[in-house]
């Protein structure tokens, strides 16, 4: 007997209006005979096959549309015999025979929002269920009236493969025999309402199709790791007293592949960026972010897959070797990670049930005014797991080391550019954004457990950033220091004769030099927008622009913390980034260009090499100032010291000027041996002094009983490492 309510459900079940399949389709009953329904549009005969081999007949139809029964003696695993009205014959196994995958367990830290490892239960995993090849998708879409699986494996037709719900936490899932690595899909949602909404990509996809048509792939990676020895100390490279010089890249314009002008893939990129950086002598890469993204225009800085390096570059397993092959040349990667906001594109995650389910719904809390995207409703338990799990994805699946998190300042602050009136105070009527604190420390500790780090795009004075949550900090491992980066470059962009009226701009700095852990960025966001390329920015001829760069490195290279570079700055490119063209690299043909190159690569080596210039970078103890206030000079002056006892001095001329006899007080009797000169002729530059050997004299200067007498070249900076007497047991 049929129940009474059958004929209404497989009317709803072909109107796609069925939200509960599972009673309907696959296998029901007990004892000795079982039903077995199953809907298949396109089919003209269906016979019903047990797993013991047995042909158990062909399946009576109960609607015209494809709805088909049949009885089998037990309740067995079975397949479907199908014969297409175009004559077509296909062996098939029935989605609905299968199980949810989803465990009690997982369920219940799914919907406590705990699950560290959302991405191998949601999204669409590749697996063997039973002895069966397919794949299990699922999705987290609460107020959905209906989630389907569509893609050409089913015509795109979302009647076919509608999902199970777990009502309790708004999850629904399905396990689609036959579904391959390769295969595109989408979900297909109905809201509360029945209204059909545009087709959703998968939030948790692993790999996406180009745009227009913007398909979620299917993915199963088998790949083989061959960076052992570097994940084995990955927390070293680092630490607070490890040398990290990051070089920041946009993979696609970072160099365009010579006969097809597109940029380079995943693979190139493996043996040409990683060639390169390793020579240029750089510790670490950052990558600029690598998340699919649907317009190219926003950097990647408008991320819309997650989970999903973009298909520009190749497949996610080529995005793995990159990395691979970083670490085995000994350099880290960093990779660009964006929680601040997403685009509104409509297959996006902007109201993916039909409500806002990642976004909040007052446009007070849930847009950005200045990008015109929204923002995470941090407040919902899921949303904030859904991006903690992804940074613990990038960090288990990719073996990432470090994720740099854009825009912090703009999730801490509820009135973050907003007039009054624009914004919600939070519950104690002021402008901290709550949910966003406790969201950080959550994402930090839990990184930092995983064995990575990271690192705060932070532009304000918020208080201890990159102190330890135990401590009341917000746990970030390090923090841009934004404030040097724009004091600095403001210097100089000041003519030399004027620049010692903006001498505090290069002093500045170390009054809160260890107040946070530093990372000292010249970044992308400083070359765009009609800001110039870092060597324009400086005033006179362009021998007098490279001097300064160099010299400017020079001094940033000995400055408290760690250092960043983006692409381009290394061999002073003169125009502006730009995200659709290559670097310059025809620039290394000039003398000039090319000793701004050699420059910063020995820069790198005597960083590295050097324990004073970063093993104290976070520590007051490691620095100390000689001369900070000869503005008329525009000279400055500094010690670097290790805790064994090494020092370097590091000493800068900002003006074109030479410094003939020039006397510097040390804190230590002995032999200074020059370490580092930008302005040696090996870098283009103009001084042909042998390298520097002085010996202090006990003549005071600068409050120091001792003293050295250095003639300083125009526009350089000298680092003179402090020979050590033999006597000196310290």
């Amino acid at each position: 007997m049929t129940a009474p309510n059958l004929t209404d459900q497989i009317a709803r079940l072909v109107r796609g209006q069925c939200t509960d399949p599972f009673s309907l389709l696959g296998a029901h009953g007990s004892g000795d005979e079982v039903l077995v329904r199953c809907f298949i549009p396109q089919a003209k005969r269906i016979s019903l096959i047990g797993a013991d081999g047995n042909d158990y007949g062909s399946m009576r139809r109960l609607h015209p549309n494809g709805v088909f029964e049949g009885q089998m003696p037990a309740l067995m695993a079975y397949t479907l015999s199908v014969t297409t009205h175009s004559g077509e014959h296909l062996r098939r196994d029935d989605p609905y025979r299968f199980g949810s995958l989803l465990s009690d367990l997982d369920l219940h830290l799914i919907g406590e929002g705990t699950h560290e490892q959302l991405y191998r239960k949601l999204g669409a995993t590749y697996l063997k269920l039973d002895g069966v090849s397919g794949t299990h998708f699922a999705v987290w879409a609460p107020n959905a009236y209906r989630v389907s699986v569509v893609g050409d494996f089913n015509d795109w037709d979302g009647r076919l493969h509608v999902m199970r719900k777990h009502h309790d936490i708004g999850l629904w899932d399905i396990f689609i025999p036959g579904i391959e690595p390769g295969e595109l899909y989408k979900f297909e949602l109905l809201d509360q309402s029945r209204n059909l909404l545009p087709l959703k990509s998968d939030p948790m996809a692993t790999a996406c199709e180009a745009p227009p048509g913007n398909a979620s792939r299917v993915t199963h990676s088998e790949y083989r790791w061959g960076d052992t020895q570097w994940m084995s100390k990955r927390d070293g490279h680092t630490a607070l007293d490890a040398p990290v010089s990051i070089y920041e890249v946009h993979l696609g314009s970072w160099r365009l592949d010579a006969n097809t002008g597109e940029a380079l893939s995943y693979e190139q990129l493996a043996d040409q960026l990683v060639s390169y950086v390793a020579e240029m002598g750089f510790t670490h890469i950052e990558l600029m972010p690598i998340h699919e993204h649907p317009f190219d225009g926003s950097w990647g800085y408008q991320p819309i897959g997650l989970y999903a390096p973009t298909h520009r570059f190749g497949s996610p397993d080529a995005c793995r070797a990159l990395i691979d092959r970083a670490h085995q040349h000994g350099i880290g990667i960093i990779i660009d990670w964006v929680a601040a906001h997403f685009p509104r594109d409509e297959h996006g995650l902007v109201r993916f049930d039909g409500t806002c389910l990642y976004e909040h719904e007052d446009p007070r809390r849930g847009a950005h005014m200045d990008w015109g995207t929204l923002i995470f409703n941090l407040s919902r338990r899921e949303v904030s797991n859904y991006l903690i799990s992804n940074a613990l994805y990038w960090i288990h699946e990719f073996h990432v080391d470090a994720l740099r998190v854009d825009a912090v300042a703009s999730m801490l602050y509820l009135d973050y550019s907003r007039d009054d009136g624009e914004w919600v105070a939070n519950e104690h009527g002021g402008n901290e954004n709550l949910e966003a604190i406790a969201f950080f420390a959550e994402l930090n500790e839990r990184v930092s457990a995983a064995g990575g780090i990271t690192m705060a795009e932070e532009s304000t004075a918020w208080p201890m950033v990159s102190r330890p949550v135990s401590a009341g900090g917000l746990g970030f491992h390090y923090k841009w220091n934004l404030g040097w980066m724009h004091d600095t470059l403001h210097y100089l962009q000041e003519d030399p004769i004027a620049r010692k009226h903006h001498h505090d701009k290069m002093t500045f700095g170390l009054i809160y030099a260890f107040s946070e852990n530093f990372i000292l960025p010249l970044s992308h966001d400083e070359v765009v927008h009609g800001k110039r390329s870092l060597v324009e920015r400086i005033p006179g001829e362009l021998a007098q622009k490279i001097a300064t760069l160099r010299a400017y490195y020079g001094f940033m290279f000995a400055h408290p913390g760690k250092k960043l570079l983006f692409m381009g700055g290394e061999f002073a490119q003169r125009h502006e980034w730009q995200f659709d063209q290559q670097l310059h690299w025809h620039l290394l043909d000039n003398p000039a260009h090319r000793g701004v190159s050699d420059c910063v690569r020995e820069l790198n080596g005597v960083y590295r090499g050097n324990k004073a210039l970063h093993a104290l970078d976070t520590e007051s103890a490691g620095f100390e100032w000689l001369v900070a206030e000869d503005r008329d000079h525009s000279v400055y002056a500094f010690m670097r010291y290790d805790s064994d006892g090494d020092r370097i001095l590091c000493i800068s001329n900002f003006t074109p000027v030479a410094r003939a006899g020039y006397r510097v007080g040390v804190p230590c009797e002995g032999a200074f041996c020059e370490l580092f000169n930008s302005a040696a002729t090996r870098f283009a530059g103009g001084d042909t002094t042998p390298p520097r050997l002085v010996e202090s004299e006990p003549v005071a200067a600068d409050a120091r009983d001792n003293s050295i007498v250095l003639d300083l070249p125009p526009l350089a900076t000298l680092y003179l490492k402090w020979k050590r007497p033999a006597s000196d047991t310290k």
